[in-house]
């Protein structure tokens, strides 16, 4: 991808004898890259890992600009305790929040907002967050957004595309670790959406001439990634006799 860094500022030194090199300053970086300016942030606590299928029981939707949503949603169906158990939240708990259409709604338009503005989305694992949210909406009969215009910023992806070799889980708690980003709490909305954020943030800035410098380049990018990350899998499956999967040519949707 071309380097994010501008020209340097005076020329480079000039060899010959009776000379003295010029001072030459290092690469500026160019100001307007993506991981420079405001990003927005989302994260779901849910009933289970079916994007499909299960459902949202809270939501953080961190904004750019301030005025960020949060809140518990009562899906109207039961809480697996295998789910409880990760994030704490009961059917209890959610008994006087408002049901998935009511609580969704304002998301929804949340999101429609970034996408009229330009404004980079954070979402780590984005295509499990997204997936489940289009399908709550659709479920639902609620407005959607334009999502082929949404820009989004997956650190899940951007990590395994700068650091392939590094072994280990990916679990959002273990990549805001190796970086040196704080999660106070895993598997609360609020905590995981600004730790995503974060990450984004530092991993722009550990790899700038790694990761493309805008958020247009960045969505091809990670659309690369993640088809180079199909095929590394089906290669290691195919080694070991398993069975292959299909790419994904849906991303940011599973």
């Amino acid at each position: 991808m071309p380097d994010a860094s501008a020209r340097p500022t005076s020329e480079p030194a000039r060899s010959g004898s009776g000379r003295r090199a010029k001072n030459v300053l290092p690469p500026r970086e160019d100001p307007n890259v993506w991981y420079r300016q405001p990003l927005a942030s989302l994260d779901f606590e849910t009933t289970g890992v079916d994007p499909h299928r299960d459902r949202i029981l809270s939501f953080a939707a961190l904004s750019d600009v301030g005025g960020d949503l949060m809140g518990m949603v009562n899906p109207g169906v039961p809480i697996p305790e295998s789910s409880a158990d990760i994030h704490g939240i009961t059917e209890k708990d959610l008994a006087s929040s408002p049901m998935s259409a009511q609580a969704l709604r304002p998301v929804l338009a949340w999101l429609h907002d970034l996408v009229q503005r330009r404004i980079g989305l954070v979402v780590y694992n984005a295509s499990f967050d997204l997936t489940l949210l289009r399908a709550e909406a659709v479920r639902h009969d609620l407005g959607e957004p334009d999502w082929d215009r949404l820009l989004v910023v997956d650190p899940f992806v951007i990590d395994w595309g700068v650091d392939r070799e590094r072994t280990g889980q990916r679990r959002l708690g273990d990549v805001a670790a190796h970086y040196g980003v704080r999660l106070d709490k895993a598997h609360d909305a609020a905590q995981d959406a600004r730790a995503a954020r974060e990450l984004a943030i530092a991993m722009g800035q550990t790899y700038p001439k790694v990761v493309a410098s805008s958020l247009t380049m960045l969505m091809a990018q990670q659309r690369y990634w993640i088809a180079a990350r199909t095929m590394e899998w089906n290669r290691r499956a195919h080694e070991l006799g398993r069975g292959l999967t299909i790419p994904d040519q849906n991303w940011p949707f599973a």
